[in-house]
């Protein structure tokens, strides 16, 4: 590739980024994209002089860019002679099962779960952090972090009481549910709220009933509380799975009004038969993403005493956060919530102050109906281009969620298209790993919170290219 041909490039990833970023977080952007996207290993940059005519920014301000991506292991320096790019090397997974760890703590880190690659092209889970309003939340962080509110500092009881106040708002707004604030327990993000229901609910040896596929994150979560689990297949058409009878079930894990990993409508009848024939102690639904007109699907009935709800601010606005909440029956809220200050401390007191006002300033609602919007608009653009390639069964239906699910045909192995891809440096997740060892679905979840406008395009193109290369010898392969 010539220097003129990079210089291009980079000064096209450079006009597609948000110009509400300053320019050189623009600058780290547009070039941790061509070298991780665009330009080969061991390719030498273009002068720092003509990056930065292309940027139409100071030789200084591309200089401190270049240092940063140095410091991150992408570029190389020699003095006097230029700067290359330095693709690292994808490390090679250590075995868990060699590590001096419980058998709980082997057994998590022997299944599937999260990647050390948490940002690229298509990563699932991750909404768009690059269009979220930091500006207003920084104003509002400045407004909470007075002398008077010195007490915003220590640790937190039960939760910062405006904040529930919100979120009880927030819920009948969007859920349609009519819930008490003492029913409602601030968390740490989801996986919190899951681990303190299975430390509230269940005792080691008891089951945990699930979804296939599931949600890899939950699943871990009761593996390491010493749970079994009892994965039961699900069929957007069909329902449940349920031939296999079952001993006691202490706690049943279900999806909300959208199911994750599929993608897909959940079924509040569905899930109804589910709990008939399991006969749950408790039954916690992971509201994990959801629309505002969904709602009629959710299982979840704030009246009742076994039915808890999970929520997380996480994919709605950025995963730093780390800020959920569970809703739990009138009897559980007291214990649920000295239990958590027991095993957790609680605190972040600050953040969920600022988390109120926004809510309360309208600031939540504007986004969620902005940016969905704009999700939809996404998965349209990947239905499209992913529907009709070879193998593929089936594309999840484009909704307004961070996330979708490309379905293959029997026999295609997802796994290794998994990993072809990401040494292409799109990163999806494989389905075939979440799923009950008698359900053999495959596919790949993708995300489409970090793409948009000419930069999803041209990656989804991308995409399809490589994707339908390997489905096509994979459909090659099987039939010698």
């Amino acid at each position: 590739m010539t220097a003129q041909e990079m210089l291009e490039q980079f000064a096209e990833l450079y006009q597609a980024q948000p110009g509400r970023l300053n320019k050189q977080v623009r600058i780290e952007q547009a070039l941790r994209l061509a070298i991780t996207q665009r330009w080969s290993q061991g390719s030498r940059l273009p002068s720092h002089r003509a990056l930065s005519e292309a940027a139409g920014c100071a030789r200084q301000t591309m200089a401190q860019a270049i240092e940063t991506l140095r410091g991150e292991a992408l570029l190389k320096t020699a003095h006097g002679q230029g700067t290359w790019v330095r693709k690292p090397p994808l490390a090679p997974a250590s075995n868990p099962l060699s590590a001096p760890l419980s058998r709980r703590a082997r057994q998590v880190l022997g299944a599937p779960g999260s990647s050390r690659i948490q940002s690229g092209a298509f990563m699932p889970g991750i909404p768009d952090i690059a269009r979220f309003p930091m500006r207003r939340w920084r104003q509002l962080y400045g407004s909470v972090t007075v002398a008077q509110n010195a007490l915003l500092l220590s640790y937190s009881t039960g939760g910062y009481g405006p904040l529930k106040r919100a979120i009880r708002d927030f819920l009948a707004r969007w859920r349609n549910i009519d819930c008490d604030v003492d029913q409602i327990i601030i968390t740490d993000g989801t996986h919190n709220g899951i681990e303190l229901c299975a430390m509230a609910l269940t005792d080691v040896g008891d089951t945990v009933a699930m979804e296939s596929p599931c949600y890899w994150g939950a699943r871990n979560i009761f593996t390491a509380a010493g749970l079994a689990v009892d994965m039961r297949a699900w069929h957007p058409n069909d329902g449940y799975r349920l031939e296999r009878p079952g001993g006691p079930v202490a706690l049943a894990y279900l999806t909300g009004s959208h199911h994750y990993p599929l993608s897909m409508p959940a079924s509040a009848r569905h899930k109804r038969a589910f709990c008939e024939a399991l006969q749950p102690a408790y039954v916690v639904e992971d509201d994990y993403e959801f629309t505002r007109d969904d709602h009629t699907e959710l299982l979840f009935d704030p009246g009742s005493s076994r039915h808890l709800l999970v929520g997380s601010f996480s994919k709605m606005m950025f995963p730093g956060l780390r800020l959920g909440y569970l809703v739990v029956p009138h009897h559980l809220a007291e214990p649920m919530n000295r239990l958590r200050s027991e095993l957790f401390r609680e605190g972040r007191m600050l953040d969920q102050a600022v988390l109120a006002q926004f809510i309360f300033d309208g600031d939540l609602d504007s986004w969620c109906r902005r940016i969905q919007r704009d999700y939809l608009g996404r998965q349209q653009v990947l239905h499209d281009q992913l529907e009709r390639l070879p193998r593929v069964k089936r594309v999840s239906p484009p909704s307004s969620t961070i996330s979708l699910c490309v379905e293959f045909e029997p026999g295609v192995d997802d796994v290794a298209i998994a990993q072809a891809l990401l040494r292409e440096h799109l990163i999806v997740r494989p389905l075939s790993p979440v799923c009950a060892p008698n359900d053999a679905r495959s596919g790949l979840v993708m995300g489409v919170g970090m793409l948009s406008g000419d930069t999803l395009s041209r990656e989804v193109q991308r995409l399809r290219h490589h994707l339908a290369a390997l489905l096509r010898q994979s459909n090659t392969l099987e039939k010698r």
